[in-house]
């Protein structure tokens, strides 16, 4: 069976309309004609004005879908190269590609966020020999990953995910931060953490985890399990008012003496 084309269904129907209005107003003999025609005019008239609108409201559609698809494809490219860039032997480059997921991540947060934290988790994560005198630039860049993980991290609004288990971090700091869970097994962390007004949503593991330098544990918030098995923190540990949902398990974690578990 053939299907009209809107312009022509929309044409038939005005002329329909327009016939017909015109027909029922003419049976009335009182009726002036000009009038009539002029009623009957305007009636078709309506509907070929309401097709107009409908028209360019789907024209209009059509384009953001079109203008919506085109930057998705310039920022799926942007996340590649940005990726793709972490692996450059020359530091800036690396600096320069995290901050452009970081602005992937702000401008789109519904598509990139968690992936762009993913990736920089990642980064973290990578094999890294701090003894080696060569690595001091490497490490001012793992620096900078940290700071930009913080800086995606919201202290209201939607909560990520921190896979960080096995990564070498320098002054840790997630205070003020909402996380939906925590993996830190086997975290080596330098030069102290702060998790000072930090809320875990979800769970949150420093299983075998060590920590060098002061540690803060104050008005923390944990939602639900919490592991400190094996953990171990060689200076000064603080845990006050810090809320758990579950009992945390402390079995053959290390601190200095003294130290008051909660």
């Amino acid at each position: 069976m053939k299907r009209f084309s809107p312009l022509v269904a929309a044409f038939l129907l005005s002329a329909v309309v327009f016939a017909g209005v015109l027909g029922w107003l003419l049976a009335d003999r009182g009726t002036n004609r000009g009038d009539a025609l002029k009623t009957a005019g305007l009636a078709g008239g309506t509907v070929a004005a309401l097709y107009g609108l409908w028209l360019n409201d789907r024209r209009r559609r059509t384009e953001e879908e079109r203008h919506e698809l085109e930057r998705g494809r310039i920022s799926d490219e942007r996340f590649a190269k940005s990726v793709e860039l972490l692996g450059h032997d020359a530091d800036q480059v690396r600096v320069g590609a995290m901050h452009a997921l970081a602005g992937l991540a702000r401008t789109r947060p519904d598509v990139y966020a968690q992936t762009v934290l993913d990736v920089l988790c990642a980064y973290l994560r990578m094999p890294f020999d701090p003894d080696d005198p060569t690595t001091d630039r490497e490490q001012q860049v793992r620096r900078t990953a940290q700071q930009v993980i913080r800086s995606l991290l919201a202290s209201d609004g939607p909560e990520y995910a921190l896979d960080l288990s096995g990564a070498r971090l320098d002054r840790f700091n997630l205070s003020g931060k909402r996380i939906a869970w925590l993996g830190a097994q086997g975290t080596v962390i330098v030069n102290g953490a702060s998790f000072t007004d930090t809320s875990f949503r979800g769970s949150a593991f420093f299983t075998g985890a060590s920590v060098h330098g002061p540690v803060e544990f104050v008005r923390t918030k944990f939602g639900s399990g919490t592991g400190f098995r094996d953990f171990t923190v060689h200076d000064e540990v603080t845990f006050t008012d810090v809320d758990f949902a579950m009992p945390p398990d402390f079995t053959e974690a290390r601190f200095p003496a003294g130290t008051e578990l909660p």
